[in-house]
């Protein structure tokens, strides 16, 4: 069974949150499936390697004193165990613009923008503060920091795969969210345990989601209240609530053509064996065409609104709805009741 979107998604803060884990011993028949798979696309940097890019970087950013500072960051690993935590905190002892996202990640981050600030600082603060912004819940303040990183050079590539996957997850980018978990779960053996249980859990999460699908129209349901509980009521949540709306009218308007068929397909099954007009001709004998040539007509009626269920018959659609899917289905239906009987198009 597939775990809930609720659990899920409190894994996914939990692995977002929690410090690294040492990597999974590998041995025997592990070792052998992995031989067999294609190489990783990417690699692991070792801490001395991040130190070293560290040290450069603080070579052409800062004098004496401030990259003394920096160090002794990098360096206290007792005190802060996450290597990445402990790059930005090295940054943001030398600059001030840092150190301002790092107290506060809504402070000012419009110079991350500026083509002339260093590749290593910008990347990492970007990678930094869009890990912060997933742990908040803000999935799309952190896939627009996250989105165009390069794998190659973050200094945590595993923590840049897995926390852009959990942005992809959430705003049900199905096809780049898959991209990045198999990506990430290239190094399987190699990443934090939390990073690869909670990624094998997205995959087939998202793997098995139907687009227009009940489910599909309840998660950008949930997506609107994240939204909505953020003071975010802007374009974008308007279209995803407009979004919601028209996949339920499909959705209901799918169940009245099948109720329709089902209605037209039971009228008029028996009427061949009705009223005197005979058995149906047998395949063996050939027919002797000495009827009148005319079929039997029914009264459709003549009104315009011939083909449209009557409000009960359209309630009792939508009823059906809510008896055969899961129960956590019900809030979508009565949002829709609610903009139906809003009779407007706004949010």
């Amino acid at each position: 069974m597939r775990a809930s979107r609720c659990t899920i998604a409190c894994l996914v803060t939990v692995a977002a949150t929690a410090l690294p884990a040492p990597a999974a011993a590998g041995g025997g028949a592990a070792d052998a499936d992995r031989e067999l798979e294609r190489p990783p696309t990417w690699s692991i940097p070792a801490a001395a390697d991040v130190h070293r890019r560290l040290s450069d970087w603080l070579e052409r950013a800062s004098a004496a004193e401030p990259r003394e500072a920096a160090r002794r960051a990098w360096a206290d690993e007792a005190a802060v165990p996450d290597p990445l935590d402990r790059v930005m905190l090295a940054i943001a002892s030398v600059d001030h613009r840092s150190a301002a996202l790092a107290a506060d990640p809504d402070a000012d981050r419009s110079w991350l923008a500026d083509p002339a600030v260093d590749p290593f600082q910008r990347d990492t603060v970007r990678l930094w503060l869009g890990r912060e912004f997933v742990r908040r819940d803000r999935f799309d303040d952190g896939l627009t920091l996250l989105a165009d990183l390069d794998v190659g050079t973050a200094v945590d590539p595993a923590a840049l795969l897995f926390h852009r996957a959990a942005c992809q997850h959430w705003l049900l980018e199905a096809d780049a969210a898959l991209e990045s978990l198999d990506r990430l779960l290239e190094r399987a053996g190699e990443i934090p345990v939390r990073y690869e249980r909670v990624a094998r859990l997205l995959r087939a999460d998202i793997a098995a989601l139907e687009e227009e699908s009940l489910d599909h129209i309840a998660r950008r349901m949930r997506d609107i209240t994240r939204r909505l509980d953020q003071g975010r009521a802007g374009p974008r949540t308007r279209a995803v609530q407009d979004g919601v709306i028209e996949s339920l009218d499909k959705l209901i308007a799918k169940l009245e053509q099948q109720q329709q068929q089902c209605q037209a397909g039971g009228g008029g099954g028996g009427s061949a064996g009705r009223g005197g007009q005979g058995k149906p001709m047998e395949d063996s004998r050939l027919a002797e065409g000495k009827g009148p040539g005319e079929v039997a007509r029914r009264d459709i009626g003549s009104t315009d609104g011939w083909g449209n269920l009557p409000p009960h018959r359209r309630d009792e659609a939508l009823q059906q709805i809510g008896r055969e899917f899961p129960p956590h289905y019900r809030e979508a239906i009565e949002q829709y009741f609610k903009r139906l009987a809003a009779g407007t198009d706004s949010p």
